[in-house]
């Protein structure tokens, strides 16, 4: 099951193996993609994944992880994007970029933080600004161009950061979401933004592509999200367009962690996937081919995301197909290679 297409929207992907955005704190202080960044793709395209994800890449220069991190936020951002995403497609693999801003935990030296309450991640990070609704609206615009640019560079999907503690998070967390007006107090309230910027992205996206929404489930943190509450949250933005989430956990302070076994975001995932009939993504210290193979095979996930262990072994589909008694075909470059022995 694990390397048997699925189709969302109009993208066919040739098997469920995901390579979800791992920043790589390699682009100039402009926010351009370089040859690190071609490479880095490109090997795990010919390395047989069905889809790659780009990095968080940002909407605003101010959100930004680091100076570091890859931008989107203008038109000059577009040419390099375009020649990495032509040629992760060339070798069959779909590719995405994951869009985002990184709100209270933008580390960027030249702007200050913004967030939706006036309180910092921790004593290392810098304090925020509260965004205004009118801050707001155009933060909302910078993801709505972001988009319209991602589809100008060839990407074939692209995903929506709401996880790990960062803007969009911020919002629909009861603990970083302190705000009394529409933006604040009730989990409709808090959900807002993300609605809008679902809304933003879809009107600039075309239609035959998907969206995708990466989120945390739990907070691991008292008074935080509970999975209960990402199921509201699901629940209320199925209907506007979203066509996989990419369930995730944790981020949104510093103190709480998962327990980070193998496998350890995957009951989220499940819980999501099954209660509301919805596509997901599923990802968390999977690295054996076999755990990869229960969970789509049991129908706990539609796909599923390996990010250190495609760091360590760029070619990990083609000897996971092997394992699984799949023939996958290997690129003709590296077919002496495919008999192992010989």
């Amino acid at each position: 099951m694990l390397f048997t297409p699925i189709t969302l929207r109009e993208m066919d992907v040739r098997n469920r193996v995901v390579m979800p955005p791992m920043c790589q704190y390699s682009a100039a202080s402009d926010g351009m993609a370089n040859d690190w960044h071609l490479s880095h793709y490109m090997s795990r395209a010919v390395g047989g994944a069905g889809l790659i994800i780009m990095e968080a890449t940002a909407v605003t220069p101010g959100g930004r992880i680091t100076d570091n991190d890859l931008g989107i936020w203008s038109d000059g951002h577009v040419p390099m994007l375009r020649r990495i995403a032509a040629k992760v497609r060339s070798e069959g693999a779909r590719v995405g970029i994951q869009i985002a801003h990184a709100g209270r935990k933008s580390m960027a030296t030249e702007s200050t933080p913004v967030a939706p309450s006036a309180a910092a991640f921790d004593d290392g990070y810098k304090n925020p600004a509260e965004l205004s609704t009118d801050e707001i609206k155009k933060i909302v615009t910078a993801f709505a161009g972001a988009a319209k640019r991602a589809h100008t560079a060839g990407f074939d999907l692209v995903e929506i950061h709401a996880a790990h503690g960062y803007l969009l998070n911020e919002f629909i967390s009861p603990i970083t979401n302190k705000r009394r007006d529409r933006y604040g107090p009730t989990p409709e309230d808090r959900v807002r933004l993300l609605k809008e910027v679902i809304r933003a992205v879809r009107e600039q996206w075309p239609e035959e592509k998907p969206v995708s929404v990466r989120i945390s489930a739990i907070d691991y943190a008292p008074g935080g999200i509970e999975l209960k509450d990402s199921l509201d949250v699901v629940g209320r933005l199925e209907n506007e367009g979203v066509d996989i989430w990419h369930i995730s956990s944790g981020g949104i302070t510093p103190e709480a962690a998962p327990s980070d076994h193998p496998g350890y975001q995957v009951p989220y995932s499940d819980e999501i996937k099954n209660r509301l009939n919805v596509k997901t993504i599923t990802v968390g210290k999977i690295c054996s081919p076999e755990m990869a193979e229960e969970i789509v095979a049991n129908s706990r996930a539609d796909m599923v995301a390996l990010g250190r262990e495609l760091l360590r072994n760029p070619y990990w589909p083609l000897h996971a197909a092997r394992k699984l008694g799949y023939d996958m075909k290997w690129p003709k470059q590296y077919e002496r290679a495919k008999i192992q022995g010989s």
